[in-house]
């Protein structure tokens, strides 16, 4: 698609134009919300073909494809009243809100005659869910969709890959595994501090901890090896590794980070309070 929308322009928002701009081949025009108004002046000002709109109705007006990225407490505020012609492609990247949720709050006009009299219903656009990750900004995401459409798919394969799943009960799985990202920052934190505490300078500390891990991320593009093989191959038996993956995570720590996600994905798919739930 040649004319890319986006509402709601965060870090993903920023990460998807970034990654767009591919140096080595044509790129498809993208309108940006003023929602995340600094953001998408800078994407504006850095490149050619980035348009910033007066306001939501403008970018779902002018796109092909529209991507709604606003945050889950954000969307009626965003979106309540925002009219979707039905030749469009709608990409829902709000977690935990579902399409029917979303196809709630977008109008189509029911009639061509005169603006007085246009009613609206609900849109019959084509909508579909995605978890692009900020590495769609090097193109090295791969991006999970719901359902399998081939315009979304090809879309997302140039930023890294698409991952088409059979139903809304996998993708909010996928959905929930996103939310540990976090938590493997906080884990390396921990080792640097750690290693602070006994008296390596917290900049050597960082930098061997980077390295260390950046090290397992090459390794982790090895796709003919299963993640259990890859840690196995990385410990011996009775050394350091095992040692430390025993002691700390250990089954007690797996059935507690088991029973987190677990209650993440129940949240995910039935938010308590579907307007102020974040």
């Amino acid at each position: 698609m040649k004319r890319i929308g986006i509402i709601g322009v965060g870090e993903i928002g920023r990460a998807l134009v970034e990654g767009l701009r591919d140096p080595a081949g044509p790129t498809p025009e993208v309108f940006l919300s003023p929602r995340g108004a600094h953001t998408s002046a800078e994407l504006s000002e850095r490149y050619e073909g980035v348009h910033v709109c007066a306001d939501n109705q403008q970018v779902a007006d002018r796109s092909e494809l529209v991507i709604v990225a606003v945050r889950r407490q954000d969307r009626h505020e965003a979106l309540d009243g925002l009219r979707v012609d039905g030749s469009k492609v709608v990409v829902n990247v709000m977690a935990g809100v579902t399409n029917d949720d979303l196809r709630s709050m977008l109008a189509t006009d029911t009639t061509r005659a005169t603006r007085a009299t246009r009613a609206t219903r609900a849109t019959d656009a084509t909508l579909v869910r995605a978890i692009p990750l900020p590495s769609v900004r090097e193109r090295r995401s791969v991006t999970v969709t719901y359902p399998s459409h081939p315009a979304v798919d090809t879309f997302f394969e140039q930023l890294g890959g698409a991952l088409p799943v059979a139903d809304e009960a996998a993708f909010d799985v996928f959905s929930a595994l996103t939310g540990t990202l976090t938590t493997h920052y906080a884990y390396l934190a921990t080792l640097t501090s750690w290693a602070a505490g006994h008296g390596v300078p917290a900049h050597d500390a960082e930098r061997y901890v980077r390295g260390l891990f950046q090290a397992v991320g090459r390794a982790l593009g090895d796709e003919t090896r299963s993640l259990q093989q890859l840690s196995a191959d990385h410990e011996t038996p009775r050394g350091n590794n095992e040692r430390i993956r025993t002691t700390w995570f250990d089954e007690t720590n797996g059935a507690t980070l088991s029973s987190a996600l677990d209650d993440l994905l129940s949240d995910l798919r039935h938010p308590p309070d579907h307007r102020v739930h974040p």
